[in-house]
């Protein structure tokens, strides 16, 4: 660490406002949280979340949607995919995040995410009970078969390095709040899981 990054932290005092995370969540009817869909590529994180996100817009609740590929274009549009690069990906997608559990969101967030690490990292950003991990559990034999961006087919072939679940290794969740059969349900039946397990912890 730099004299200037120290001198940096030590003048840099978060501010509180008057208008809180408490306030905005009463003003939604909703209990903020972050849900953090993570799976193999083209285990279906996001067109779960997607059908999860326009079923909680339907009931009337306030959303919103990361996604791994979109956030690439802006936020994150300077790194590549190496480790380092990965985990600042994560790291900004989880700071985020927390910025948009304090407005009050319900936020879906959908990345492959690889390591247990950075989600644990994401989790310690916030409240106990505002993080939850979705497992997308769908076997790398039916996400080959999907394969949907044509992107294993060219990892098998050595065109893509350090490729998650090929050549670079995905750390399946432990104890994750809500474990979806990504392979042998619909996405309806998903859906409702989820939607199960937020009423549950009283997140709507």
């Amino acid at each position: 660490m730099t004299a200037q990054s120290v001198i940096k932290d030590e003048n840099v005092v978060w501010h509180q406002h008057t208008v809180t995370k408490e306030i905005r969540s009463d003003l939604k009817k909703q209990k903020p949280a972050v849900l953090w869909f993570t799976g193999l590529s083209g285990a279906g994180k996001s067109t779960i979340a997607g059908a999860l996100e326009s079923k909680l817009a339907e009931l009337g609740y306030h959303t919103y949607l990361l996604d791994g590929d979109n956030v690439r274009h802006g936020l994150c549009k300077d790194l590549g995919f190496s480790d380092h690069d990965r985990q600042e990906n994560i790291r900004r997608i989880g700071e985020l995040s927390k910025l948009m559990v304090d407005a009050g969101l319900i936020v879906l967030s959908a990345f492959i995410s690889p390591h247990r690490a950075e989600r644990q990292m994401v989790r310690e950003l916030l409240p106990e009970g505002e993080f939850l991990e979705v497992f997308v559990n769908t076997s790398l034999d039916e996400c080959e078969k999907r394969d949907p961006k044509g992107l294993y087919k060219k990892a098998r072939a050595g065109e893509i390095k350090h490729f998650t679940g090929i050549d670079s290794e995905y750390q399946q969740p432990v104890n994750p709040e809500i474990d979806l059969p990504a392979g042998t349900q619909s996405i309806e039946v998903l859906v409702e899981q989820c939607l199960e397990e937020l009423k549950v912890r009283s997140i709507i």
